[in-house]
């Protein structure tokens, strides 16, 4: 018997299984990083994690269909990003966009099955931007589908849009010097309804969820009730922006899933020198009230989220993100480096990894691999850090050689909308 299994055995007779666990991962001989086949394990199964399931609940398989509802500026890009490793990792597929839609289902027009590309139909997960329409999404998507989506606090929300849409939307391209202050103080004076992107400046979350986002809840507060319970039917968890990790481990909970599926790098990050350090409280109220439907639904689903995660055991939540946060960090300088740092597209060498920049004024940060890399472990960490314009188009190509479909024609869609978005520059752009 192997030196190391002698120590472990002598240890049972005299340590608890948490500190045999503790000593195995103290041996330089045990490595953090396990090659499973297609899949590199960042995070040992064998650790015990914080929230037991309940008593007398039979183990459960993971869950593999999952519908992400992808809303605005919400950190939705990395949830996308654990839902597509996920997906390739157990040779899932993925519903994608019809090209004519670029990399968003066709928002902010309706969600239609008939925008999915065909060769990815039918799917287990779906995590690209579109706006909600139920009745579609169950027609695309198989019965016992688990759908989730993310909200964010509506003032950090609305000054991230502000700055991400600003040469987009043409309610922000009024506004003199792009000035925040100047929109909230008189957005009536700027904001036309029904114009192209007008979502973007009111009401942004109302919207993606399928809502109406001109209805104010201080005229209708029935409306506000009505939606909120739309949501409640269809969704089994509103995740929440600003308590990621928390959301990260409910999310992982709800879909019997390991700690290591759902470990992430953030994306889709803006520079310091492209938001605002701290909303002044004048600032997070008229953003809140212009926003008065978000406001609510945040609001309504902040409270939820906490009540969820009480049933789950508070203390054991905060213990599982805490060990989520510790893997994460451990993943990302194996990954990127001793000192794992966001930098701007400029300076990232890797051309897979180069995320899109909305407009010169914004910079969005991204990190890049180390030279010389090769091998399974460099290919994990590459799509760890994909933006979602690379991955997506990456899925796609590797769905249509899986399934056949190079030679199928595509279907034409009628009149596609313009996009905020296009796709990636051919080089890198300057701040």
């Amino acid at each position: 018997m192997p030196p190391i299994l002698q120590r472990l055995q002598q240890a049972t007779k005299m340590m608890s299984r948490r500190k045999i666990l503790l000593l195995v991962l103290g041996c330089s001989t045990v490595s953090l990083l396990i090659h499973q086949g297609a899949q590199l394990s960042w995070y040992p199964k064998l650790f015990p994690l914080s929230c037991p399931p309940l008593r007398n609940s039979p183990p459960r398989p993971k869950h593999m269909t999952v519908a992400f509802l992808k809303t605005h500026k919400t950190a939705g890009t990395t949830v996308q990003n654990i839902l597509f490793r996920f997906a390739e990792r157990h040779n899932l597929t993925v519903a994608l966009p019809h090209p004519s839609c670029e990399h968003q289902f066709c928002y902010p027009r309706n969600f239609s099955a008939h925008f999915v590309h065909p060769a990815t139909r039918p799917p287990h997960v779906l995590a690209s931007h579109l706006r909600f329409d139920r009745a579609e999404l169950e027609r695309l998507m198989p019965p016992g589908t688990v759908y989730v989506t993310i909200l964010r606090e509506p003032a950090a929300m609305f000054e991230s849009l502000f700055s991400y849409y600003n040469q987009y939307c043409p309610a922000f391209r009024r506004v003199p010097n792009a000035s925040l202050e100047a929109f909230l103080r008189a957005p009536e004076a700027y904001y036309r309804a029904g114009e192209h992107f007008a979502m973007f400046a009111h009401n942004t979350l109302a919207y993606d969820l399928g809502g109406d986002n001109e209805r104010s809840p201080r005229d209708d507060a029935a409306y506000l009730a009505g939606l909120i319970r739309q949501v409640e039917e269809v969704f089994s968890l509103v995740m929440i922006a600003e308590y990621f990790d928390e959301s990260l481990v409910l999310l992982r909970r709800l879909l019997a899933w390991d700690l290591d599926d759902v470990l992430y790098a953030k994306l889709n990050a803006r520079a310091a020198s492209s938001r605002l350090a701290a909303i002044p409280a004048t600032l997070a109220r008229a953003a809140r009230t212009w926003n008065a439907l978000d406001a609510g639904l945040y609001d309504h689903f902040n409270a939820t989220f906490w009540r969820r995660v009480a049933r789950a055991g508070r203390a054991c939540v905060e213990r599982e993100a805490r060990e989520l946060r510790e893997a994460r960090q451990r993943l990302l300088r194996r990954c990127f480096g001793d000192e794992p740092l966001l930098r701007p597209a400029a300076q990232i060498r890797t051309k897979q990894l180069q995320p899109w920049q909305p407009s010169r004024k914004v910079d969005i940060m991204g990190y890049d691999l180390p030279g010389g890399g090769a091998g399974p472990a460099t290919e994990a960490c590459l799509k760890l850090a994909m933006p979602e314009v690379q991955y997506s188009n990456y899925l796609l190509r590797k769905q249509k050689r899986r399934g056949g479909a190079r030679a199928r024609p595509e279907p034409v869609l009628d009149n596609p909308p313009p996009r905020p978005i296009r796709v990636l520059p051919r080089g890198p752009q300057g701040p």
